[in-house]
């Protein structure tokens, strides 16, 4: 690509890398690009981060034809900044854009820029312990009508932020509420897709959630509201005994990159890892018998959470005396010690920016 760029006026004030957050500061500038049927990708730049100037009859305003990803840029040794396998983002993206009728981006197109943004921002890269930079690039349908149908014009942006923990209670565990009354996803829908459409459904269970002194909602199957699928913003696996189980990505399970990171080092480390359904009564029965020793979350934003308590219904039970899990704590150390150059990236999962 030639990407042309225009610096913004006057660089914005960096946040305390010290008190970070989570998506609360945005950084000084955005990329951007076209798509038309007649020119395919084009007008490829690098702007100021700013507001957007949309029709209101654009076609995402009414009809939520849009598609989002999020991955992160790590500072590592010596200055040097990574991206953790923006390849699966990029192959991700595009299954979501399939679903959604909207056009595919090139892998190495979607990686270009990311990697150019990141790069021309790269004093945004936080260098304190436990912080990275937040990438979400996200593409949109604006063609300027009512009708019901795919549009044919689309703008892609990518926006980065600084963070620091998602959680306030950082590696330390959450407890979770398991949702019984209304679903996320099915199948035939798009739960396998990061679009946004996925997440305004699951607000409404969120709230209720977090009322009630829940940091998460664990989502049941849309059809029968009896087997495990995901957390809203993590996919989670269950420790019981020596084995590890996890729902298996399909067409309502968002096909995660930290999940398949995950189950790679865990298979690597000599652990049995399945990918089956598993009813909630069965989990709730291992938690009361004793079998179930941990709970954790995967996802880019937490990377690892361990999950100490569990509500269904009426009953609540306690994970691993509501303490991280050994395992969970070793997967966690060794994941973001690939990340921030730590531990030898055996798998070639980190691609190096400058």
């Amino acid at each position: 690509m030639n990407i042309s760029i225009q610096p913004c006026g006057t660089p914005q004030q960096k946040p305390d890398e010290k008190n970070l957050g989570f998506a609360k500061t945005f950084s000084d500038h955005m990329f951007r690009m076209q798509y038309t049927e007649e020119k395919g990708w084009h007008d490829h730049s690098i702007v100021p981060y700013g507001d957007l100037r949309l029709d209101p009859a654009s076609m995402v305003l009414h009809y939520a034809q849009e598609v989002f990803e999020g991955l992160k840029a790590y500072r590592g040794k010596n200055g040097k900044i990574f991206l953790f396998r923006p390849e699966m983002n990029a192959r991700r993206m595009n299954a979501s854009n399939r679903r959604m009728c909207m056009p595919e981006i090139p892998e190495e197109m979607f990686i270009e820029a990311v990697k150019a943004l990141v790069a021309h921002d790269a004093d945004w890269v936080p260098s304190e312990p436990e912080t990275s930079l937040y990438i979400r690039p996200f593409l949109f349908g604006t063609t300027k009508t009512l009708a019901v149908h795919p549009a044919k014009d689309y703008t892609f942006l990518i926006i980065t932020t600084p963070v620091g923990a998602y959680y306030e209670s950082g590696v330390n565990p959450v407890k979770i509420y398991v949702e019984d009354t209304y679903v996320r996803a099915v199948e035939g829908g798009t739960g396998f897709t990061k679009c946004g459409g996925n997440y305004a459904a699951s607000l409404l269970a969120q709230k209720k959630a977090e009322e009630a002194g829940f940091a998460q909602v664990l989502w049941l199957d849309g059809i029968e509201k009896k087997y495990i699928e995901e957390v809203g913003t993590m996919n989670v696996m269950f420790k019981v005994d020596d084995e590890i189980i996890t729902a298996p990505a399909g067409e309502s399970i968002l096909p995660g990159v930290t999940r398949d990171s995950c189950i790679t080092i865990l298979k690597d480390w000599g652990y049995k890892v399945t990918e089956r359904k598993m009813p909630i009564d069965e989990l709730m029965d291992h938690a009361r018998s004793g079998r179930l020793k941990e709970v954790f979350g995967t996802g880019t934003a937490a990377v690892i959470s361990p999950v100490g308590l569990l509500r269904f219904k009426d009953e609540e039970v306690t994970v691993n005396n509501f303490q991280s899990g050994d395992l969970t704590l070793r997967l966690y150390n060794h994941l973001t010690g690939i990340q921030w150059e730590n531990i030898e990236d055996s798998y070639g999962w980190m691609r190096e920016i400058t």
